[in-house]
């Protein structure tokens, strides 16, 4: 429900400053309680630090898929060349 700012008697909005204000404090409240925590990130560089700079399956998978002739396949070469057309010219004048 909406609670009207006018009161029925024709006075300005006045009588709804103090709820207004009650609710103000309340979302500062909520957003005083939340906080970034940095160890979080921590712990994800730590675990992309330990990774590989070159994972061995990954470069394989690579060497097979580019001596695959049938890949990508025609469709997949289709539906990106549409997209591709399609999509808006960045370099033209949008306005």
């Amino acid at each position: 429900m909406i609670d009207s700012t006018s009161s029925s008697s024709g006075t300005s909005g006045a009588n709804a400053l103090p709820s207004d204000l009650a609710n103000r404090a309340g979302r500062r409240e909520s957003i005083a309680a939340d906080r970034l925590s940095t160890g979080s990130a921590e712990h994800l560089k730590a675990a992309v630090a330990a990774e590989p700079e070159v994972r061995p399956e990954m470069v394989a998978r690579g060497q097979a898929l580019a001596s695959d002739p049938g890949y990508p396949s025609q469709q997949t070469i289709q539906r990106l060349a549409g997209l591709i057309i399609n999509s808006p010219d960045l370099s033209e004048d949008q306005s």
